[in-house]
Parts: structure tokens; sequence; C-alpha cells
């Protein structure tokens, strides 16, 4: 059986890939997300999620690689995670106003085949308050 190995510790992405049955290592990928002016959003998710599958590609011999990037966008502004509970608060009172958009990326390297998948999915979503 092949090595998968997840470039992410987000448990929302451990349980997703639990749900699949897959057996997978957890490797933290240590790549700083960007937030390149002048991409569309789509490809700024494709490009981190890409970064932090070749961040962990590179520590590891064989295997499937998984790196995901998602980001919420409100008008053109890009909400990063909250840096305390008062910022949570005020992000969350923001995002309950109107419509946002989820933009997640994913990245999934296959070291064996020399080969690499790139996708990105967009959702819109709905808060109540």
């Amino acid at each position: 059986m092949r090595n998968i190995y997840l470039a992410s510790d987000s448990k929302a992405r451990k349980k997703l890939l639990n749900i699949f049955g897959l057996r997978f290592k957890v490797i933290s990928s240590k790549i700083k997300e960007e937030r390149r002016p002048g991409l569309s959003y789509a490809a700024l998710v494709k490009r981190n999620a890409l970064a932090k599958a070749q961040n962990v590609a590179g520590r590891v011999k064989n295997g499937i690689i998984i790196g995901a990037d998602t980001i919420v966008v409100q008008g053109k502004k890009i909400f990063g995670k909250p840096k305390d509970l008062k910022d949570a608060h005020r992000m969350l009172k923001r995002l309950s106003r109107k419509p946002q958009w989820l933009y997640t990326g994913i990245a999934i390297i296959d070291k064996d085949k020399h080969r690499i998948k790139l996708g990105y999915e967009k959702t819109k979503v709905y808060m109540d308050k």
C-alpha cells in the first residue's frame, strides 16, 4: 500500500480523509500562505496548496502528498484566521452581514509517478446572524 501524506494539521481535513477511509500521515508544511495582489482567488489557493504539498514532498521519499488552502472572500477582502476570540467575534459579525465566497485549492503530488494535479472549488456561503 502506498503512503499518503496530508500536508496540514487541519482537524477538518483530517476528518474528511478519515470519512473516505484513507490511512494517512500528517506532516505539517512549513509554508506561510501568500496573498499576492494580482492573482485571482482561485490561482492564489492553488498556488498555496501546491507550495504546501511541495514542501512536504521534499521531506518524504515516495507516496502521495495532499496539500490544501482555503480563503474566505467578502467583497474584495480576504479574511484570514482570527488572531484571538475578539477578532473572531468581529470577523463573524462582519461575515454575517452578507454572503461570502470560500475558495479551496487542492494539490496532489504523486512522487512515484512524478505527477501533480491541481484544482479548486468555489462555494457561496450565507451565514445566519
